[in-house]
């Protein structure tokens, strides 16, 4: 069963569309990964999601349940999804201790608890991204960006969503430390069992981490399939493109015939 459906989605701004006729599946426990260039409208796809940016046709189910509009049950299936963002620096609340940023994400959950309870839930999610619970109270400009990261992926997981979407989530990032980030969400992607949409403008990253992977351009999909078939024989010269700017200890990626 697919846990995300996104159906012939238009997104426009004003007169402008930066999204057409996108249609995708991700099925449940699966990782579906979206590259493309900046610009290509892969993070215009990942707002509206999770209701971040006007869909002006087309539909995404949440385990078959529209998510678009005001009902109450799209309301509902949209809290089923959280994302993960780009920056991590500028995704917590400079101001705000680490384990409130955490707590604010249990609303999504609509769960009612005790003070007690919040703080034993903030620690247990800290612990789940190897983060010290102990250090709960202290604030974002105390952590490197690689734990900034982390701290962004427990508040999302806060939501206790069914769907998590990452957007180029490690593109800010030390390339020392992508390594790590990348780990940790392949790791909780199993053993949490999420349906994830993982957004990346590198390929190298996407192979890395997608059982699927479509391939986005202007707006629209190029190419899509299976992450080993579509990457040993792209249909698509655009996919060709995407793959030989991806270095392989310092050389570009060679292509085999």
């Amino acid at each position: 069963m697919n846990a995300l459906e996104i159906e012939d989605l238009q997104v426009r701004y004003g007169r402008r569309e930066v999204v057409s006729g996108v249609s995708l599946e991700v099925p449940a426990g699966k990782t579906l990964g979206l590259v493309g260039e900046s610009g290509s409208g892969k993070s215009t796809v990942a707002n509206a999601a999770v209701g971040l940016a006007p869909i002006h046709a087309g539909d995404i189910r949440v385990h078959g349940v529209s998510s678009v509009g005001r009902r109450r049950s799209a309301r509902t299936a949209r809290r089923r999804i959280q994302m993960v963002f780009q920056d991590p620096f500028s995704a917590l609340d400079p101001r705000m201790p680490i384990g409130e940023s955490i707590a604010e994400g249990l609303t999504a959950a609509d769960r009612d608890l005790s003070r007690t309870a919040r703080r034993d839930r903030v620690a247990e999610l800290l612990e789940q991204v190897g983060m010290d619970p102990g250090r709960a109270g202290e604030l974002p400009k105390s952590f490197s960006g690689g734990q900034r990261q982390r701290i962004t992926i427990a508040r999302a997981l806060a939501g206790e969503p069914e769907i998590l979407i990452a957007d180029e989530v490690t593109s800010a990032l030390d390339v020392s430390v992508q390594s790590t980030v990348l780990n940790l969400l392949r790791d909780l992607q199993q053993r949490l069992g999420l349906t994830m949409l993982f957004i990346s403008h590198n390929l190298a990253v996407v192979r890395y981490v997608s059982d699927d992977i479509a391939v986005m351009r202007d707006g629209h999909i190029v190419e899509y399939g299976p992450t080993d078939e579509l990457l040993a024989a792209p249909a698509e010269p655009y996919t060709m493109e995407l793959l030989e700017a991806v270095p392989v200890l310092g050389e570009r990626m060679v292509l085999s015939d």
